[in-house]
């Protein structure tokens, strides 16, 4: 079987940032890489699911909400796919996640989709460690740029 993109990116020299997974036709993957991969410390569950719920509500909340396809975690818990059409810049994209985190860092009250009825797992959200990676990932995106988006090899 042909081996998938996303398995052809070094791991092992993978810092945290956001770079450009792919780009298929006019869909742009962006990997939010929250974490640095296989060293023990990984995005919890709960803090997870409150980033998405909150990364995605934001986005889809702004004048680019046509042009957002998914935010949505990675599998190994280490960061987040945020896929959108290329009209909107790369730098734009930056711009986003990092109001993005903001948002969620600046975050009080309910969740929004956390009731019973609108989430298949409702009870498990944890906006204060969501809250603890977002301002981290402030920090690390603080000067981050275009040239930055590129995986080292």
């Amino acid at each position: 079987m042909k081996q998938i993109a996303s398995f052809t990116i070094n791991h092992d020299v993978l810092e945290k940032g956001m770079y450009v997974s792919r780009i298929d036709g006019d869909v742009i993957t962006y990997d939010v890489r929250m974490k640095v991969p296989n060293m023990g410390d990984y995005l919890s569950t709960g803090a997870m699911h409150t980033i998405e719920h909150l990364f995605a509500t934001y986005v889809r909340n702004t004048e680019y909400t046509d042009s957002i396809i998914y935010v949505g975690p990675m599998g190994c818990r280490t960061g987040f796919y945020f896929l959108t059409r290329n009209d909107i810049s790369k730098e734009k994209a930056i711009d986003l996640v990092k109001e993005s985190m903001a948002f969620i860092r600046d975050f009080e009250g309910e969740i929004p989709g956390s009731k019973k009825r609108e989430c298949g797992n409702y009870l498990d959200h944890d906006l204060p460690e969501a809250k603890r990676v977002a301002e981290d990932m402030l920090c690390v995106l603080r000067d981050w740029s275009e040239k930055d988006m590129v995986y080292k090899e």
